[in-house]
C-alpha cells in the first residue's frame, strides 16, 4: 500500500490513495479500448543504477532478470536507431551529447555542476593508473592527471554507439567498460568519480524509457507526485503522468513507474520504483481519479 512509502506528506499520500481506490482512466490512442486501473505501490528497489530495469521487471512481473531487460532495451534502441532516417539519428545523437558530454562553455545558467561520462575498458584500468602515477611524479595534481589520461584514452558518451555501450553497463564484473565521471563547475574540474571497483551501473534515462516502451509495445507512464504549493489549487496539481509511447503500435496495457527525484541535476539523478496496475471493475470515466 502507499502507506508504506517513506517521505510522503499527507497531500501526496492522499492523491496516491485516490489513484489506488478510484483508478486512472486509460484510452488506447488509436483503438476503441478504454480501461480503468487502480495503482498500488509495488515496493522499493535498490537505489542503484539498475533501479529503472528492476522497477519495470516488478511492475510487469517479468521472469527476465533486470540485467536481461537492460540489454534488451539497448538492443531495441540500436535497432530503432539504425532504422531511423538521418534527421532522427542526428536528433538522438544531439540529445545524448547534451546529456553526457555537454559543451562546457554553456549551460551554467541552469546547472551549478555538469558532468562528463567516460567509458574505460576494464582491461585498461591498470595501465591507465600507471600513466596517471607517472604524471603525478612529474608534478601534476592527481585530478588533473586523471582528467588528462582518461580524456585521451577513454570513450566519451556522445552518440548512439557510445550510449549503447554505456547503457549496457550494470555494474557487474562481466561488463566490458567501467563508468568514470568527471564533474565540472564553471571554474573547471571539481572532482572525479573513479569507480575503481567497477560497480557503478548506468542509470536509465528518457532514451532508455522510450526503448523500453518500444520493446514491450506498451505506453510507459512515469508518475511524479509533488507536495502542494501556492500555485496548486486542487489535488490534480499534485500528480503528473509523463507518457512514453512505443515507436510502433501499442499492443498491451500500460506500465506505471513512480519516479522519485534525488535532487541531483545530472543525468541519471532519479530513482524509479514499481507501480502495480490492477484492472478495476467497470468504472465510468468521470469517476476515475485521473484521466490519462
Amino acid at each position: 500500500s502507499w502507506d508504506s512509502v517513506g517521505g510522503l506528506d499527507a497531500q501526496q499520500l492522499g492523491v496516491l490513495q485516490k489513484v489506488a481506490s478510484r483508478g486512472v482512466f486509460w484510452q488506447h490512442p488509436s483503438l476503441p479500448v478504454a480501461k480503468v486501473y487502480g495503482l498500488q505501490y509495488g515496493g522499493d528497489v535498490e537505489a542503484d543504477g539498475n533501479c529503472l530495469f528492476t522497477a519495470v521487471q516488478r511492475a510487469m512481473q517479468l521472469k527476465e532478470a533486470p540485467v536481461e531487460i537492460r540489454l534488451a532495451t539497448v538492443r531495441r534502441f540500436v535497432d530503432d536507431y539504425e532504422a531511423a532516417d538521418a534527421e532522427e539519428k542526428e536528433r538522438l545523437d544531439k540529445i545524448i551529447k547534451n546529456l553526457y558530454s555537454p559543451d562546457m562553455s554553456t549551460g551554467w545558467g541552469v546547472h551549478v555542476v555538469q558532468e562528463v561520462k567516460l567509458l574505460a575498458k576494464k582491461t585498461d584500468r591498470e595501465a591507465l593508473e600507471t600513466e596517471i602515477e607517472e604524471m603525478i611524479q612529474v608534478g601534476m595534481s592527481r585530478e588533473s592527471a586523471i582528467e588528462s589520461v582518461y580524456n585521451e584514452h577513454c570513450l566519451r558518451v556522445r552518440d548512439a554507439c557510445s550510449w549503447a555501450k554505456y547503457m549496457s553497463i550494470s555494474g557487474q564484473a562481466t561488463d566490458e567498460y567501467d563508468i568514470v565521471t568527471l564533474l565540472y563547475t564553471e571554474e573547471g574540474l571539481l572532482s572525479v568519480e573513479m569507480n575503481a571497483e567497477g560497480k557503478a551501473a548506468a542509470f536509465g534515462d528518457d532514451i532508455a524509457i522510450q526503448a523500453l516502451a518500444s520493446e514491450f509495445q506498451r505506453q510507459l507512464f512515469v508518475v511524479q507526485v509533488h507536495g502542494k504549493d501556492g500555485s496548486a489549487e486542487n489535488s490534480e496539481g499534485l500528480i503528473f503522468f509523463l507518457p512514453h509511447s512505443p515507436r510502433q503500435e501499442i499492443s498491451h496495457p500500460p506500465v506505471f513507474l513512480l519516479m522519485r527525484g534525488t535532487g541531483w541535476c545530472g543525468a541519471g539523478g532519479d530513482h524509479y520504483e514499481p507501480i502495480l496496475a490492477k484492472l478495476l471493475p467497470v468504472v465510468s470515466k468521470e469517476k476515475a481519479a485521473y484521466i490519462l
